[in-house]
This record gives structure tokens, C-alpha cells and sequence, in this order.
């Protein structure tokens, strides 16, 4: 059985793979090679095989590096989109800045202007109070000297009656001429009197005259002060309510960022102190209220900036720069692998300065294994930054740094493919997203 099938795979191989010779011919000899069918389809199988090895390896080539390129193009455009996002971003963030600027003016202005109307209501309401006492020393006087004028007259009139009924001289009474004289010094005192009186009168009506038109003039100054604090109250809001929702919007609890800077800044007096209008130990008016209402604003709106200061809100690089590498989980440039990163890249020429996006002391200023030259930076709110493959670092362990100060230059050093700057943001030693703060201060800052 096994002779028939290798008879006819023999004959099969003979039909298409005929027993070939090769003649070699030299100048002395002639011999050949005899290919037999068996040898001649191995060299066809390995010829057939590496041809169409190199046919697929082509293909193969060709089609991943269609895909590169389309996959480069792709990233080119995202990244043209997100720089011109960020070119936008920051416009916008600078016209918002020189909005807080000149809402921040004008209430320096209205607050100038509110103490200056404090001062002339304060003076009002002492001469109010003057008149008012003055007015009723001078009625309690007129009603006095009224008493004592009708006194007089019942005299002068019993007088008058016995002089008219005594022929001559009274016993135990002086003479007519004395009489007379006493009733002409009666009759000049009544006079005068009368003279005070309607001068005292004229007086009153004058001082009530002034009371009506102080009356009018306090009635205004409450009017004016009401718009004053209603646009105080309306930009203080516009101020504050960014930098509430920038708070929020990087997770950050509001309530507890106020109490802790405020514990740290809890010095009082000065413009900030709560004001009180009442001069007689009275309690504070309905202006007074208001008034210390915008006051604890701005307590707060200084809080938020100070607290700003010290959160990582910035971007570490102010010159041209290129968006290269997000947050989160992308294929290893090294490894070809997945792998979390950790931070955000942004790329730039070596020397490129960096700076520090918040307030913080320095807790490490040297070489770390892949991240290169790194800068940490400890802020509060348990926030740290770091600041990796530096080409020079600017900064020591120790020294306290502000927001925007310079603290080194971008460079190529540790695990990197080209100079650039890897940022990061941890947390309670957890790495967040950078642009989560970022993108949170784009109407602020």
C-alpha cells in the first residue's frame, strides 16, 4: 500500500516537476547536477514561502505606517486645537483679570465715598440732635416767661382796680407817683418780655425750619447710600462668586480653605474692622448692617485671593510651549507599553524658565531616578507640586518660594525623549490632574 501511494506521488511530482539537469561546462570538463522532482518542489515551497513572506511583511509596513501618519495628524490637529483652546483661555483670563482690577477701583472709590457721606450723616444727626435739644429749651422758655407774663398782668390789673377805687392815699400803701412808676417798670418789663417772646418764637420757627430741611437732607443722603451699597453689593458678588466657583470646581471645600487661611491671618483693625454709625450706644442702623455686610465680603474676597496664592492654580511655564502628554493612562514612548502617567508634559526649548505655581516651601531640590533633576514644593491644603527633567534647578531644600517666582529651567534630564517638563499635582500624596486646577482658574486668572 505504501509503494502504490509513493508510485503515484512519484508520478504526480514527475508531471509537474519533471527530473531536470543542470549542465556545467568549463574548458576542460563538462558535468551537470540532476534535480530530481522531490528536490525541485522544496526549492519551490521555500521560494513561494519567502515570497509571500515578504508580500505580507510589506502589507503589514505599509498599512501601520498609513496608520502613523494618520494617527500623527490626528494628534497634530488635537494639539493646534487645544493650543488655540489655551490661547482663548488665556485672553479670556486676562480680560477677567482687568475686570477684578476695576471692580476692585471702584469700590476703593465707593468706600472712599461711603465714609466721606458717613462723616456728614454722623454731622447731621449731632446738629439734628443740637436743634432738636436747643428746641426744646426754647419752648420750656416761652411757656416760663407766658406764665410770668399773665402773672404780671393779673397784678398790674388788681393794681390798676384799688388805685381806681383810693380818693387819696392808702393806708399802708406808698403814693400814687410810686404806684405809677411801679406800673410803668410793669408795663416796660411786660414789653419786653413780649419782644423775647416773639424773638424766641422766631427762633423756634427758624430752628424747625432747619430741622425740616436736615430732615430732607438725611432723607436724600439715605437714598444715595442705598444705590451706593446696592453696586457694592452687586460687584462684590460679581468678585467673589469666580473665585467660589473655581474653588469648588477644583474639589476643593471652600468653608474649610476660609477658616484655615483666616487662622493664619487672624490680625484685626484697619479698614476691615466692622463700623458702627450710632454715636449714643445705640444699635448699629440698617446702613451700619449693610455696610458691615460688604465688609465681611471683602474679608472673604481676601481670603479667596490669599488662599489662591497658595493653591497650585497656575501653569509652571509662561513662554511658547507644546501640549504633549496628559493625565492618566497612555502607551509607555520607552516601552512601547501602558503605563500611568502621572502628571501633564508640556515641551519647550532647554532653558525654558519654569516657575512655581503656588505659594510652598521647597522639600526636595535635586536628582531623582526617571524623573531627572525634580523640584517638590509643599503648599497648603496638602497640596505638593513637582517639577521633573530640569536642566537646572533654582531653588534649595528649605527655601520658601511665592507664585510665579522662578525655580529652574526646562531640560532633557532622567527618562525622557526630549527636553520638556513633567508637572505634576499630589494631593494627600495622591497624584489629581493638573488641569483640573488649571482649567478651573480660566475666568480668574
Amino acid at each position: 500500500m505504501r509503494t502504490r501511494l509513493a508510485i503515484r506521488a512519484h508520478a504526480l511530482l514527475e508531471r509537474h516537476f519533471p527530473e531536470r539537469r543542470l549542465f556545467l561546462k568549463s574548458d576542460t570538463d563538462t558535468r551537470f547536477i540532476r534535480l530530481k522532482p522531490a528536490t525541485q518542489l522544496i526549492a519551490f515551497s521555500g521560494t513561494a514561502a519567502v515570497i509571500a513572506w515578504t508580500i505580507i511583511a510589506t502589507a503589514i509596513l505599509l498599512m501601520d505606517s498609513i496608520g502613523s501618519g494618520n494617527f500623527r495628524e490626528q494628534a497634530k490637529r488635537d494639539q493646534r486645537l487645544y493650543q488655540a483652546r489655551l490661547n482663548d483661555l488665556a485672553s479670556e483670563r486676562d480680560q477677567r483679570a482687568e475686570e477684578a482690577l476695576a471692580a476692585q477701583d471702584r469700590f476703593n472709590s465707593a468706600l472712599e465715598q461711603i465714609s466721606v457721606m458717613q462723616s456728614q450723616l454722623l454731622a447731621a444727626e449731632t446738629r439734628l440732635r443740637e436743634a432738636e435739644t436747643g428746641l426744646g429749651v426754647v419752648q420750656a422758655t416761652l411757656r416760663r416767661t407766658m406764665q410770668d407774663r399773665d402773672t404780671a398782668r393779673e397784678e398790674a390789673q388788681a393794681l390798676s382796680a384799688k388805685l381806681g377805687e383810693a380818693d387819696g392815699p392808702l393806708p399802708g400803701t406808698v403814693s400814687a407817683a410810686a404806684n405809677q412808676a411801679a406800673l410803668d417798670f410793669m408795663s416796660a418789663a411786660l414789653e419786653q418780655t413780649a419782644a423775647e417772646r416773639d424773638e424766641v418764637t422766631a427762633n423756634a420757627q427758624d430752628a424747625l425750619t432747619q430741622a425740616e430741611e436736615m430732615s430732607l437732607q438725611i432723607a436724600l443722603m439715605h437714598d444715595h447710600n442705598d444705590q451706593i451699597f446696592r453696586q457694592l453689593e452687586q460687584a462684590m458678588n460679581v468678585s467673589i462668586k469666580p473665585l467660589d466657583k473655581m474653588f469648588r470646581a477644583a474639589g476643593m471645600s471652600t468653608d474649610r480653605i476660609i477658616d484655615q487661611v483666616r487662622r493664619g491671618y487672624s490680625g484685626q483693625g484697619g479698614p476691615l474692622t466692622p463700623i458702627s454709625l450710632s454715636t449714643m450706644g445705640e444699635e448699629p442702623s440698617l446702613d451700619a448692617g449693610r455696610a458691615n455686610q460688604i465688609l465681611n465680603q471683602l474679608d472673604r474676597l481676601n481670603l479667596y485671593r490669599v488662599a489662591a496664592e497658595k493653591a497650585p492654580f497656575a501653569i509652571p511655564v509662561k513662554a511658547s510651549y507644546k501640549f504633549t502628554s496628559g493625565f492618566g493612562y497612555r502607551r509607555d514612548p520607552k516601552t512601547g507599553g501602558r503605563r500611568m502617567h502621572s502628571g501633564v508634559d508640556f515641551a519647550g526649548p532647554v532653558g525654558t524658565p519654569l516657575y512655581a505655581t503656588a505659594d510652598g516651601v521647597v522639600k526636595h531640590a535635586g536628582w531623582q531616578s526617571g524623573y531627572g533633576r525634580l523640584v517638590k514644593i509643599q503648599h497648603d491644603f496638602g497640596i505638593e507640586t513637582r517639577y521633573a527633567h530640569m536642566s537646572r534647578i533654582g531653588v534649595k531644600v528649605g527655601q520658601r518660594v511665592s507664585r510665579g517666582e522662578r525655580i529652574g529651567d526646562m531640560g532633557a534630564s532622567g527618562r525622557v525623549t526630549g527636553p520638556h517638563i513633567h508637572y505634576e499635582v499630589r494631593v494627600g500624596g495622591r497624584a489629581v490632574n493638573p488641569m483640573t486646577y488649571i482649567k478651573a482658574a480660566k475666568n480668574v486668572f
